[in-house]
C-alpha cells in the first residue's frame, strides 16, 4: 500500500500546487471536504463488513463456498453478491478485500466486481427511470453471462501464475 499512498499523494501535492497558482486551491479543498463528508459512512460501514467478514466467517466455509475449490458455486455466489452491492467503489473494494484475505478465490472476488459493476441491480430504478425500461432490459441481458465468464476466466489464469 505505500507505493499506490505515495503517488496518490505526489498527484495531491501537484494538483494543490496547480489550484493555488490559479487561485482555486481553496474550492478545490472544500469540494474535497464535501466529498469526504458524504463518502465516510459509506467507506467506515464497508471497512467494518470487511473486517466482520474476515473474523466472523470461519475459514472452513469460506474456502467451501467461495474458495478455489467452489468452482461454478463460488463464481455465482460472487456474481450475484456483487450485483446486489450497492455503493461505489468505495463500499465493493474493501468487501473485496477482506473476502480475498479469507479465502475467497480470485475468480469469486473477479466475478464479484464484475457482477457490481454490470449487474448493479441496486442501480437499475434509476436507469429505468431515466433511460427506460427497454434499455435497462437490454443491457442487463446483454452482459448477463459477462461476470460468470470474467471470474472463470481469473480461475484458469490463476492456475498459471502460480
Amino acid at each position: 500500500m505505500l507505493i499506490p499512498t505515495i503517488i496518490m499523494a505526489v498527484l495531491a501535492a501537484v494538483l494543490v500546487l496547480t489550484g493555488y497558482y490559479k487561485g482555486e486551491h481553496i474550492n478545490g479543498l472544500k469540494e474535497a471536504m464535501t466529498m469526504t463528508i458524504q463518502l465516510m459512512p459509506l467507506l467506515i460501514l464497508a471497512l467494518i463488513i470487511a473486517g466482520m467478514v474476515r473474523v466472523l466467517l470461519p475459514h472452513d466455509t469460506i474456502v467451501k463456498w467461495i474458495g478455489n475449490e467452489s468452482g461454478m458455486r463460488g463464481i455465482l455466489v460472487g456474481t450475484v453478491a456483487g450485483a446486489f452491492t450497492p455503493g461505489g467503489p468505495y463500499v465493493s473494494m474493501p468487501i473485496v478485500a477482506g473476502l480475498l484475505h479469507s479465502g475467497a478465490s480470485m475468480g469469486t472476488t473477479v466475478a464479484y466486481i464484475t457482477g457490481w459493476s454490470l449487474w448493479a441491480f441496486s442501480r437499475l430504478p434509476l436507469e429505468i427511470g431515466i433511460l427506460g425500461w427497454r434499455f435497462a432490459f437490454i443491457r442487463l441481458v446483454s452482459v448477463m453471462i459477462l461476470p460468470p465468464i470474467a471470474g472463470f476466466s481469473a480461475q484458469f489464469i490463476t492456475k498459471f501464475l502460480k
